[in-house]
């Protein structure tokens, strides 16, 4: 029956496509089954090419969908290998950009511990500067005064022995470093015996020209001179040791400053490209997450087209078949002696007419012929047996052809 359907259209068929070529005819029905028909040459043969073309159509759109069938398939293979690397790579990256993020996160917080730890070590040791340069300046403020004051005492002294040398003593009593000296014998570390004779000196004054100083004030006053210079010495000193310690600290300090500085620099640019690289990572996992999630759902979509759509070209495939094996049934058909025998007791003429009648005529006209065909043969033909089925069908009309 697969052959039968397009065999009996084919047939069929010969009527309409015969018909395209027939010159149009405008007579009028006649009385009785007498119908006015107009001849045209040889139109089996017409009818026999044009099916020739068909034949090589269907061919031809056949070659045309095996070719992009071919191609589907060949994107069916080389895009499901290329979707499968794709699934394979992202499976892969997926994990590694999660395990870098929460690194990248876990590396952010320990920035911003050492960001404050460097902070503080910074803002102790500018404390610490600060701090060392108030008690430096303090320091040096109390070394100019002692200084100053030790210096002045000397000279005093210096001037009250080389008086008393000159035999000057008296006048020398009435001077502002007499009072100097005076002060001295209370406040410096001599002994009871040296400060009695200097305080008898000092006290002589204004006891008249006779008085004469000896030498054992002189000495006495040398002996605190020296002593006095001594003590200045170890105060310079002590001043300059001082000053040694305090550029050291400065030193230090200002290097702990300076690498604090450049190590929250460090941190912060750190910290800036880090950001950076926590949120592109984030955006490569969101789009590497939604790539993975489409390429899996493209890839079980392919696989489902791909075998749907060789299922339909084997459909396809079995009906153009088929459709070329009942187009070459009937081309040979057509070709036949029977044909010809069949259109020559149909038809008045040894010629294909178009005639202008009812439906039901042509109708009538056909099984008449099909009728005194097979009453002359001594086999049935099955497929003139179904053209006739068909023609005693209602579904089978001939209201086309004019």
């Amino acid at each position: 029956m697969v052959r039968a359907a397009p065999l009996i259209r084919a047939t069929l068929l010969i009527a309409i496509l015969g018909a395209t070529d027939v010159a149009a005819s405008t007579a009028t029905l006649r009385s009785g089954m007498h119908l006015q028909m107009r001849v045209t040459i040889n139109p089996i043969r017409r009818v026999v090419q044009l099916l020739q073309m068909m034949m090589n159509k269907v061919r031809e759109e056949g070659e045309q969908d095996q070719e992009l069938f071919d191609k589907f398939m060949c994107y069916c293979k080389t895009g499901s290998g290329d979707l499968k690397t794709a699934v394979a790579e992202a499976e892969v990256k997926v994990p590694q950009l999660e395990s870098a993020i929460t690194g990248g996160r876990a590396e952010m917080d320990e920035l911003k511990i050492a960001l404050k730890q460097h902070t503080a070590v910074r803002a102790e040791a500018e404390e610490a500067l600060a701090k060392a340069g108030s008690v430096r300046n303090s320091e040096a403020a109390d070394f100019a005064r002692e200084s100053a004051n030790s210096k002045a005492n000397i000279a005093a002294l210096g001037k009250a022995a080389k008086a008393l040398r000159k035999g000057l003593g008296q006048a020398f009593l009435q001077t502002r470093e007499a009072s100097i000296v005076r002060r001295l014998s209370v406040d410096m570390d001599i002994s009871s015996s040296d400060r009695d004779v200097v305080s008898s000196f000092l006290s002589n004054r204004g006891r008249g020209r006779t008085f004469q100083p000896t030498m054992e004030v002189v000495g006495i006053l040398e002996t605190m001179k020296e002593q006095m210079q001594k003590e200045l010495a170890q105060e310079v000193a002590e001043e300059k040791k001082a000053i040694e310690i305090y550029e050291g600290l400065t030193e230090a300090k200002r290097r702990e400053v300076t690498a604090a500085a450049l190590a929250m620099e460090n941190k912060l640019k750190r910290k800036g490209r880090l950001g950076v690289e926590i949120e592109t990572m984030k955006s490569d996992l969101r789009d590497t997450s939604k790539s993975l999630a489409e390429d899996k759902k493209f890839l079980a979509d392919l696989s489902k087209n791909c075998n749907e759509k060789a299922k339909e070209m084997e459909e396809v495939k079995m009906t153009r078949s088929a459709e070329l094996v009942a187009i070459g049934d009937t081309i040979k058909m057509l070709n036949d002696d029977d044909a010809l025998d069949l259109f020559k007791k149909a038809l008045p003429s040894p010629s294909l007419l178009q005639t202008v009648g009812s439906s039901e005529d042509i109708k009538k006209a056909a099984l008449h012929a099909l009728r005194s065909h097979r009453r002359g043969r001594s086999h049935r033909d099955a497929r003139l047996n179904l053209i006739a089925m068909a023609l005693h069908g209602k579904k089978v009309s001939f209201d086309k052809i004019t």
